[in-house]
Parts: C-alpha cells; structure tokens; sequence
C-alpha cells in the first residue's frame, strides 16, 4: 500500500476545485482521527441531509447550494433565493433566523423549468419562525418540500399561563377565580414589563346580624393593582402593589360569605380572607345582633353595622390596615331614645364608603362600594348590607352586592364579596357573599 504524506493539498489553478479519486472509490477515515470543517459542508450523509451555514443571508439575491442550510434573516428586506438544478436527491433547507418573514417575505426560485411540488412558478415563504428542507425528487414533482415547521420555537414576549375561567378582553387575558384554584406560569414572558400582572382579590363579605335591628354585613376587603401593559378601567383603589410573575404555580384562595346571624340575635359570621400571591383580602366583619341589648359590628375588610340601640358602635373597617385601604367602617346603631321602643341596626361599611349610623326607627343602607373594568365589562364589588330595623324600615345594600335588610335579611350577591342585610325582627340576617380573585395580563 503506498502512502503519501504532504500538509496540505490545493488545486493548481486559484479557487479551483480538488476531486479525490472516481465514481465507485472508497475513502476510510481510521479510527481516532478527525476532520475540522472550518468552511461549508455540503453533499455529505445520506440523501436529504443537510448542512447549516451559519453565516446569516440578509436582503438581496443569492443561489443555494445542494446539501446545504441557510439562516435569512429578512429585517432589513425581502430575501430571494434560487434553487440550484435539480438532481435526485439533492436538498436544501431555510429557516426564518429573526422570526421576520411574516413582514418580509423570502422568494423560492427554481432553476429554470425544474418544479417546486409539482409546478415551475416560485414559492413565498412568509410564515413568523418558519422553517423549511426541500429535496428534489424528480422531474415531475421536482423540488418536494418534506419539513415544515411553522411553530416558533424562541423566547416569547408574553407570559402564558392557566388556571380558573379565562377570557380575553382586547390582547388581554383574565383569569376569573370564583373559587380556590390554581393560577400556573407555563412560560414567562421575555419581556419583563409583561410579567407584570394585573389583579383584584376581593374577600367575602360579612353575614347580616340577626334578630330586632341586626346590623348589615361588611363588604369583604378589595385590592387591586392594574399592570401599565393592560389597559383598562381601574377602581379608585388601583395601587395595592405590583406583582411580577414567574414560571410557577401561584394557590388562589377564595374567601366564602360570613354566616348568617341566626334567630334570637346573634351577630353575623365573618366573612374569609382571599389571596393571590403575596396580597391578602381581609372577609368583612359579621353585622352586629341584639339578643337583650346592642352588640358592636364586626372589624374585618370592611366593618360590619352595630346592631340594636344605643348608638353602639360598627365594626371597624380596613382590619388589618393596608394601603390603600381595602375597606370602611360599619354604621353605629340608633340612639337610644326617639322612640326608645324601636332597634335600628347600621348598615355595613362598603369599599367605597362608610357606612352612615341608623337613626330613630331606621337601620342605614349598606356603603357602596367600588366599580372596576378588569373584567372587561365594568363591574361593582365589595358593597355593605342593609341595617335592620324593628319597625321593618327595608334598607338597600350597597352596590357591589350587598344584601337588603329584611324578615329575613338578604344575602350578599355570590362572588361580589357583598354583606348580608340585616334583620328586622324575629329572623336571621342574610349570609355574606363569597369573594372573587380576578388575573389579567397582555397576551399578544
């Protein structure tokens, strides 16, 4: 066997072209030895294999060669690119390298009468992050496309995630959460500025007191903070604090409605705590009853109404303190005297308000709450219960779903964090209304 030992081999002529041995010969590459491609490859493997040119095509004109990959990148213009002539089994491949061919397309020429999949026209590659192997097959079909990739496979600029009801609203995403749940980052936005969600976590409100003049319910406590990239309605209690969300699973809590104040005079159940993340709710304070004398409303989100006489006082709002504040004080019972006979109970404190004190024979309404477009139709939350009264004065909850007084009073509205009304007399107050968490983000 001869054996030949030399550093390098060129052809004679500049830029010329070397061919070791002919049709049929074989070339054994031994065992531990290595060969550095520092050029392009092209022509090696099997049929349809290709090798990727890493050095990027931009805007213009230029003819592929067989075997061969090729990154475009299209963000300064269009690209075309003519196909060699074709021989069976030769193939070439494109891949969108800034995920600009949607805005600017690449142009697939074929080499004179040869076909792409069956026709001699060109071809527009005009798919974001598409990628693309062409092998040519015969004269018939011509140049077969048999890879298409049309996902694409890069960082995203927004979040995705899942988890309770979700609905869009322009390029928003929400997430309503009207029971515990789960709300999961599958993937976290590169940009950051879309990490930042938007939320409101309202709690459920307080039950109505129960028995002569039961107090109303408070209104359970609502914070919210909008993202800057969402662009809705807020209420006036925007800026409870940012959250930024990363990939992982966040447990939504969802406070249910304080109990009803049963016959016979006892206050209303606190309403419970609702939480995303690191932002708590605080269920409002149960409404107060008056099983021989007046009892104080309930501190919570917001405070539930004094029952009874006296002038006792309402249920302190805001407990525990935030900023800005989730909630608002309870009314105060009627004074004692004008007429002496007759129990008037406060109405619950709202998010939007306090709760006015009950005079004479009249409980006081339920406070307001607030109104927030989050969900993308506008929408009030977190309203005080109606205060009892004995000479069955019917006062109205608060907007946001808090419940009437009444023989019995009324329930706060199911997943508005609304009080219960009061009682009137010789019946229960109305249950709280259970609370809501609400996600909203850009999406596209």
């Amino acid at each position: 066997m001869s054996e030949i030992k030399v550093n390098k081999i060129s052809p004679r002529a500049a830029c010329g072209t070397v061919t070791l041995g002919d049709s049929g010969d074989t070339f054994t590459i031994p065992s531990g030895a290595t060969i550095t491609n520092a050029g392009t490859a092209a022509g090696f493997g099997g049929t349809g294999e290709i090798s990727w040119d890493t050095t990027v095509k931009t805007t213009g004109t230029f003819t592929a060669t067989t075997g061969v990959g090729y990154f475009l990148n299209t963000t300064g213009g269009i690209i075309t690119v003519n196909l060699p002539a074709g021989a069976a089994g030769s193939s070439v491949a494109f891949a969108d390298y800034a995920g600009t061919w949607q805005t600017s397309a690449v142009t697939v020429s074929p080499n004179g009468t040869d076909k792409i999949g069956g026709i001699n026209a060109n071809v527009p590659l005009n798919i974001e992050g598409q990628s693309v192997q062409f092998v040519y097959i015969d004269a018939v079909q011509g140049w077969v496309n048999v890879l298409d990739s049309t996902s694409n496979v890069r960082g995203s600029p927004y979040l995705s995630a899942t988890g309770g009801t979700i609905t869009t609203s322009g390029n928003d995403k929400i997430h309503t959460f009207t029971g515990p749940g789960t709300f999961t980052v599958s993937v976290a936005a590169v940009c950051a500025s879309n990490n930042v969600v938007s939320y409101m976590v309202v709690a459920g409100g307080g039950g109505g007191g129960g028995n002569d003049g039961g107090g109303g319910g408070g209104a359970g406590g609502f914070r919210e903070d909008k993202s800057p990239v969402t662009p809705y309605t807020a209420s006036p209690l925007d800026g409870s604090g940012a959250i930024t969300v990363s990939a992982t699973s966040f447990p939504i809590t969802v406070g249910a409605g304080g109990t009803a104040g049963a016959p016979g005079g006892p206050s209303g159940g606190s309403g419970a705590n609702s939480i995303f993340s690191t932002i708590t709710s605080a269920g409002g304070g149960g409404g107060g009853g008056s099983p021989s004398s007046a009892t104080v409303g309930v501190a919570g989100g917001s405070g539930g109404g004094a029952g009874g006489r006296s002038n006792t006082s309402g249920g302190s709002g805001n407990t525990p303190p935030v900023s800005p504040s989730q909630g608002s004080n309870g009314g105060n019972s009627a004074p004692s005297g004008s007429p002496p006979s007759i129990d008037a109970g406060g109405g619950g404190g709202g998010a939007g308000a306090a709760a006015a004190c009950a005079s004479n024979s009249n409980g006081s309404p339920g406070a307001a709450g607030v109104t927030t477009n989050i969900t993308g139709t506008p929408t009030a939350y977190s309203g005080g219960g109606g205060g009892g009264s004995e000479a069955q004065n019917t006062k109205p909850g608060g907007t946001g779903g808090g419940g009437a007084s009444g023989n019995p009073g009324v329930a706060g509205t199911t997943n508005t964090g609304g009080g219960g009304g009061g009682n009137h007399c010789g019946s229960g107050g109305g249950a709280g209304g259970s609370g809501i968490v609400v996600i909203r983000y850009k999406f596209q």
